[in-house]
This record gives C-alpha cells, sequence and structure tokens, in this order.
C-alpha cells in the first residue's frame, strides 16, 4: 500500500510538471493574441513638432516590445484633432494616438462641432510625458513679486502672447490672470512659439508661458527673464524657481501627451498595451530621449490617465466659460 500510494504522487507530480509548459505556452499565446500587424500611431502634428517627437520616442521601443512594427503617421491639422478624430472612428484593433492636452481636454468647449467625444469615444492607455511652462518676460521688467505688481498696474497696458486663441498658453495666462486681480493683459496671438519669442525680444508683448526648451536659450543668453515655472521644481529647468516661490500659490499648470485608442479596441489589445507601455516607460534610452526633447517621462495607468483629463477639463470649462473664449 504504501509503495502504491508513492506511485500515484510520483505520478501525479508528474502531470503536474508536464502540465507547467503547456500553461506557459498558453499565456504566452494569449500575451501574443495582440498585435497581427503593424500597429499605426496618429500624430496631428506635422514631423518635428514635440508631440511627433514623443510619438517617435516610444514607437521604436514599443515595437520591441510587441513584436511587430509600430508606425508613426502624421495628420496635422485643427490643433491636433483631425487624427483624434481619426483615431476615434478607427474600427481595425491597430490605430492608436498621439495627443495633447487639448485634445481632450479643452477641445470640446472650444469647438462647438467637434466630432468626438472625448469622455466616450477613446480607450485611455497611458500618460507619456509632461512638461511645465515658464512665464517670461523682457528683461527690462522687475522680478519676482514685483512683475505682478507692475502687471496690476499695467493693466490693458501690457499684452501676452500665445501660439492661438484656446492653446495651453493663451489658457495658462487667463489662469494666471485669475490669481492675480488687476492683471488684465491682452491677448495677442502669434503663429508658433518662435513669434512669440520675436514679440517679447521686440517690446511687442509683455509675457508669455512657453516651453522650457525654448526658454532657457534666451534667459541664459540674458536675453529674456524666467519670472517663473508653471509647476514645482522639474529637472528640465533646474535653474528656474516655481511660481509659487515667488508668491503666486495653487498655480499648476503642464503640457503633456499621451497615448490613446478609439473606444472600441479589444480588450486583449488595453492589456497588452497596458502592460508595454509600463516597459516602454521604465526604459533608460526612452527616458533619455524625451528628456532631451524637453519632455519628463511619465507612465500612468488607464485610470490614471483619465483623473487627469477629467480634472483639467473642470479646470478650463472653467476658465473658457468665465472669459467667454471662443474661436473666431
Amino acid at each position: 500500500m504504501h509503495s502504491s500510494k508513492r506511485a500515484l504522487l510520483i505520478a501525479a507530480c508528474g502531470l503536474a510538471l508536464g502540465a507547467a509548459p503547456f500553461a506557459a505556452a498558453a499565456q504566452a499565446q494569449t500575451q501574443a493574441a495582440w498585435p497581427t500587424k503593424t500597429v499605426r500611431i496618429l500624430v496631428g502634428f506635422p514631423a518635428g513638432s514635440t508631440p511627433d517627437m514623443a510619438a517617435r520616442s516610444i514607437a521604436e521601443p514599443l515595437a520591441k516590445v510587441l513584436g511587430h512594427p509600430v508606425i508613426v503617421d502624421n495628420r496635422a491639422g485643427a490643433s491636433g484633432n483631425i487624427a483624434t478624430d481619426l483615431v476615434a472612428k478607427s474600427n481595425d484593433d491597430h490605430t492608436l494616438g498621439v495627443v495633447i492636452n487639448g485634445n481632450l481636454t479643452s477641445a470640446k468647449m472650444l469647438y462647438p462641432q467637434l466630432p468626438y467625444d472625448p469622455a466616450k469615444d477613446f480607450s485611455y492607455i497611458s500618460l507619456i510625458a509632461t512638461a511645465p511652462l515658464v512665464l517670461v518676460a523682457p528683461t527690462s521688467l522687475p522680478d519676482g513679486k514685483a512683475f505682478f505688481d507692475a502687471a496690476r498696474q499695467s493693466g490693458t497696458k501690457w499684452n501676452y502672447g500665445s501660439v492661438g486663441v484656446g492653446s495651453v498658453g493663451h489658457l495658462g495666462i487667463e489662469l494666471l490672470k485669475n490669481k492675480v486681480p488687476g492683471m488684465d493683459a491682452v491677448h495677442v496671438p502669434f503663429q508658433g512659439n518662435p513669434a512669440v519669442l520675436t514679440g517679447l525680444l521686440g517690446g511687442q508683448i509683455q509675457m508669455a508661458l512657453v516651453p522650457p526648451g525654448l526658454a532657457l536659450a534666451q534667459v541664459k543668453a540674458g536675453r529674456l527673464k524666467a519670472i517663473g515655472l508653471t509647476s514645482g521644481r522639474s529637472a528640465l529647468a533646474p535653474e528656474i524657481a516655481p511660481l509659487a516661490d515667488v508668491g503666486l500659490r495653487d498655480f499648476q499648470l503642464e503640457v503633456w501627451t499621451a497615448l490613446i485608442g478609439p473606444a472600441g479596441l479589444s480588450k486583449d489589445a488595453q492589456a497588452r498595451l497596458a502592460s508595454a507601455m509600463g516597459e516602454v516607460m521604465r526604459n533608460e534610452e526612452t527616458r533619455r530621449q524625451l528628456f532631451v526633447q524637453g519632455w519628463q517621462a511619465v507612465g500612468t495607468s488607464s485610470d490614471g490617465l483619465k483623473r487627469r483629463v477629467q480634472e483639467e477639463s473642470g479646470i478650463m470649462k472653467s476658465i473658457i466659460s468665465a472669459r467667454g473664449i471662443k474661436l473666431q
């Protein structure tokens, strides 16, 4: 009897060990179920733009993890909303998109005929990267708290620049005006941040919110003055103090990029991408590339990205409504 029990035990162990490779194979097959072809990432901005560079920074490492090619497809126009709409309407289960804040937060308030619904038409996959903005001004103006005192006293005599109505630089200054009662600088839209910097240097405008990569070069050369960062301390601009340090409390604003898919993206795809993006965003070379481009790598869960969109949408809705901001 004793030997019989031992034989049964050995047989059971053999079955368990024999089942292990099959279980591992089944798990590998499940993980490999998606993708089945090339994955396309739509970007609503031209090649060489910051969202495009962020997309290209993740495309190659993502392809390695997925085991299938990942290509970036630029469909520029309407501040990225054309490409975002194409993502919403895609049904091949292999089309994704890299978007910026506005496509998911302020677009619905600014474009009455927006063809997609940010809250319903997408699968939120992961935040990719963030960056603060730098409040810059001509060197002739005062620093710190004195700058905001001068802004209050000048009222509508001062102007500020941005890359257009509804941009983060535009809405950010309007939020800033809410924090600094009496400051009422007039908005002047420009065609791109280089033109905004030219306006500052030429004295047409007295302030603007611009990315650190553009601001630092001018500040270090002594051509412009940095008043402060729109976030806490940042490795992207370690020498620039947060606006909170000069008395502007409770003001937090960043630009960001995120990876999304259509609402109908399969569960297999969503699960695979969640795992793959976690691996990609931990990759040191990917993080380095993003940093060189002026981004701080930040991977999130789907729920983390959803929360960020919801919170920021509320803030943008309030300022757009309060200021009566409309696209002409």
